[in-house]
């Protein structure tokens, strides 16, 4: 009996020459060195000579120079720095919801489907007889068609009310999103890198919205020791600070700008890799780093009582059952999309 004799199957993760490959790459290393076109070129050009990432026809000088070609890369500036464009931030959105949403396709999880269907802006599955009210844009006329000749022959042909079929729809809510990211020093301790991820998650959300959804809006938090918003322009740039773990000032601020919103859907996604270990008392800090501070846990507690967070509770709760997510870094990404999409979908009929 013949066989076959399959040899172990090592994909290359690095590329072999051309500008595609090599700025995938760039966008990626941008990610971890917050932006710094500098510093990415500079792993580039190590990672070549280590692994020959470039080739005799096309080298990393070609690279350069067609970055600043094509709008990615720009030296006018004071310092004569190299420094990124809007037009790489937005590629490394681009690329950041490409990497997180196909995975998210691939993993199976699931569509959330709800008991509940009406008028809505998307087709779904399923499908029922037409009632007064719908709207003619849900018949299936193939299916109705298809009906009628079955029920009425085809000789004679007609087609009544109850031949009707319609495809039921998933009506899209608006939705308002708060996304906290921890920027305390425990998120690069131990030798793991916890902002990077945080900071994809955040870019392929915004680009997600930002094209898929543009009605939706979605505000970022940073904490660390205070808590302030930034912009989406600010992402490829955000770094771990010096901080201790102010979750109350981050959970204050997303509340408030919540709040303002006038949208009926409203939710936090928080990514934090441990416990609130601060408090701001008027100008100075309370901190403490060992265990679980009564002081610091109460205080991040008390917020609750805020009547406009408990009703985000009470709805959070709803729908996860007051469960927190323990991911791994790799699986961050797709559990906030999965939330994110099934939350801002509702069916009513």
């Amino acid at each position: 009996m013949r066989g076959f004799e399959f040899s172990k199957y090592k994909p290359s993760q690095l590329p072999k020459g051309g500008f595609e490959d090599l700025l995938k790459l760039f966008l990626e290393l941008l990610n971890y060195t917050a932006g710094d076109a500098g510093e990415a070129l500079a792993w580039m050009n190590e990672l070549d000579k280590q692994y020959n990432i470039t080739n005799g026809q096309y080298g990393m000088g070609n690279f350069i120079d067609d970055l600043k070609e094509k709008g990615y890369l720009t030296e006018e500036n004071e310092k004569g720095e190299f420094r990124i464009t809007a037009k790489t931030e937005q590629s490394i959105r681009q690329s950041a919801l490409e990497e997180i949403f196909g995975k998210l396709k691939k993993s199976g999880r699931g569509n959330h489907r709800s008991p509940q269907s009406g008028q809505g802006e998307e087709k779904n599955a399923e499908r029922r007889e037409f009632e007064f009210g719908d709207s003619s844009d849900q018949i299936d006329m193939t299916q109705s068609i298809h009906n009628a000749q079955v029920n009425h022959g085809i000789g004679d042909f007609m087609m009544t009310e109850r031949d009707l079929e319609v495809e039921e729809m998933d009506y899209k809510t608006l939705t308002s999103t708060v996304l906290m990211i921890d920027i305390s020093h425990s998120m690069i301790l131990y030798g793991e890198d916890r902002i990077t991820p945080a900071k994809k998650v955040a870019m392929a959300l915004a680009e997600l919205i930002k094209t898929k959804y543009p009605k939706d809006t979605l505000d970022i938090v940073v904490f660390g020791n205070d808590a302030w918003p930034i912009t989406l322009k600010d992402l490829p740039y955000l770094q771990v600070g010096p901080y201790h773990t102010n979750t109350y000032a981050g959970l204050e601020l997303a509340t408030d700008l919540l709040r303002r919103r006038k949208t009926h859907n409203k939710q936090i996604f928080m990514i934090t890799d441990g416990k609130p270990t601060c408090l701001k008392e008027g100008t100075k800090y309370y901190k403490n780093s060992i265990g679980l501070d009564r002081k610091v846990v109460n205080k991040t507690l008390n917020i609750a009582k805020d009547p406009y967070l408990q009703q985000f509770v009470r709805k959070f709760t709803e729908t996860n059952g007051g469960k927190a997510f323990y991911s791994s870094l790799n699986g961050l990404g797709e559990y906030i999309f999965e939330d994110y999409i099934r939350n801002r979908r509702k069916t009513v009929r």
